[in-house]
């Protein structure tokens, strides 16, 4: 698994490290936004190089990973929202390293992260030493050019200071650019430059080197007899088969009935259904990860029984996710929509199409299973994030306030700048007292350009042509917290 030596790096890998270092020492100072995927860039330019020198070559699937981790990196440019920005920086390094290491099996998906982790402390000494080599392997000519970077510093430092001293609108210019480097700021500045580095040269070093997790060879488990096996599965169906005849004779026969049989109110029967419906889901893919692990596989037989029986119960698990969705837009129809809501929705939604590709790999064979899920998840991720979940949950809550004249006050003063637009159809005075929360939150405009998210200049573009009303004071909004229709 550890087998691959790294190449020596080269001149073009070394160039990429140091424009990723000095990217993230200049831009990361101020938050995430645009400024992360430019700092990517130079980062994924040093894992080409550094590929390319040791030979590899670049495959499709590598492609895939790596054009669609850089893809990702697109939210936070886009969302003002902390929690989908971060699950897809998190997704974005996920498959960052499948595009470094590759892999098409089940540890190889899973572990994928392993060598880029073990890479943080062999790519800065294989990094040192292709420096080293640089100029000769000599002390000497490692001083040489650390005073020639440090004396090019001091003549851009000088230099654009004048400049910026002799004309207005190339100070203004060189202040949109360049960031603060106050002397406060300095050992942060200094703490970016090195992680900037020390990442890149891991990633740079797992793309020269990669761990070959394909090699990490997974057991079956001991083949069961088919009673042994098949029964408890064949119970099971039964079990599942016996709840979508329930569910379908709700769905058909309407809710009045079951609700006045069993005594629930619309929102209670929605909210006491979901939850237990998406651990169903959960342990169904449990139940036939191990089911798979132990089936009979001694001939054509023991594979047609293998395909019917989980077949079966991935398509009444289908039926289950189908009635945990309606539940949820029952529950969101009685209660309005939240983060924690929207995401489970999203997760089991998920879910079902993980069940789907199972279904699909019974039939065509499994070899693509673990790629297309993991696909299928970031794909999942990048819509979720481009969606704007904080934009959809506004949205729908006033529009759920449009027809039923109910709105949690508090709960939308929480919100990011994303849902700003939509809050922005509310009628005074809760309409102020939601913005003013979000624009205190939101603070003075003093960010940098590549600091500042599009769903936080649009808010704030918004925040400006129609600014809360100064007569709706904290008081006032308060008191609204108290009245029915506001809670």
């Amino acid at each position: 698994m550890w087998a691959v030596r790294a190449a020596p790096v080269g001149t073009p890998t070394l160039w990429a490290v140091l424009a990723t270092g000095v990217l993230s020492m200049l831009l990361l100072d101020g938050g995430l936004a645009v400024n992360l995927l430019l700092v990517a860039v130079p980062a994924s330019l040093a894992a080409y190089f550094a590929g390319r020198d040791a030979g590899r070559r670049t495959r499709a699937w590598s492609l895939v990973w790596g054009v669609g981790g850089i893809g990702l990196l697109v939210v936070p440019a886009l969302r003002d929202a902390d929690w989908p920005s971060f699950l897809a920086v998190v997704t974005a390094i996920g498959l960052g390293s499948l595009a470094l290491n590759g892999g098409r099996t089940w540890p190889a998906v899973l572990l994928g992260p392993i060598g880029v982790v073990n890479s943080v402390i062999t790519g800065v000494s294989w990094g040192w030493r292709g420096l080293r080599e640089r100029f000769g392997g000599a002390r000497r000519g490692v001083g040489v050019g650390l005073r020639a970077f440090v004396v090019s510093a001091l003549l851009l430092l000088v230099f654009g200071a004048l400049f910026a001293g002799a004309d207005a609108a190339f100070a203004d210019l060189l202040s949109d650019l360049v960031p603060d480097a106050s002397v406060a700021g300095g050992p942060w500045c200094v703490v970016l430059l090195a992680a900037g580095l020390v990442v890149a040269l891991a990633v740079a070093h797992t793309a020269a080197a990669p761990v070959r997790l394909d090699r990490v060879v997974v057991r079956p488990g001991r083949a069961r007899n088919r009673v042994e096996w098949a029964l408890p599965l064949i119970v099971l169906i039964v079990l599942f088969a016996a709840f979508n005849v329930v569910q379908l004779v709700v769905l058909f026969g309407g809710y009045d009935a079951v609700l006045e049989k069993t005594d629930l109110s619309y929102a209670e029967y929605a909210r006491q259904g979901f939850w237990q419906l998406l651990f169903v889901t959960l342990l169904t893919l449990l139940v036939v990860g191990f089911a798979l692990r132990w089936a009979p596989r001694d001939g054509a037989g023991d594979r047609k029984l293998v395909r019917s029986v989980l077949g079966t119960l991935c398509a009444l698990t289908l039926v289950v996710v189908a009635s945990a969705v309606r539940r949820m837009d029952m529950y969101v129809e009685a209660y309005g929509l939240t983060r924690l809501r929207i995401s489970v929705l999203a997760g089991e939604l998920w879910l079902g199409l993980v069940i789907v590709l199972i279904m699909a790999a019974g039939v065509w064979g499994a070899r693509w299973l673990p790629r297309a899920v993991a696909a299928s998840a970031a794909a999942g991720v990048l819509a979720f994030g481009l969606m704007s979940p904080d934009g959809l949950i506004a949205e729908r809550n006033v529009q759920r306030y449009e027809d039923t004249h109910k709105f949690d006050i508090l709960y939308a003063r929480d919100l990011s700048a994303d849902a700003v637009p939509a809050l922005d159809r509310l009628k005074e005075p809760a309409r102020s007292c939601v913005l003013r929360s979000i624009a205190d939150e939101l603070g003075e405009d003093d960010a940098p350009w590549y600091a500042t998210s599009w769903g936080e200049a649009r808010a704030r573009d918004i925040l400006r042509d129609h600014p809360p009303a100064v007569s709706v004071d904290e008081e006032v909004c308060n008191s609204l917290t108290e009245v029915p229709e506001y809670r």
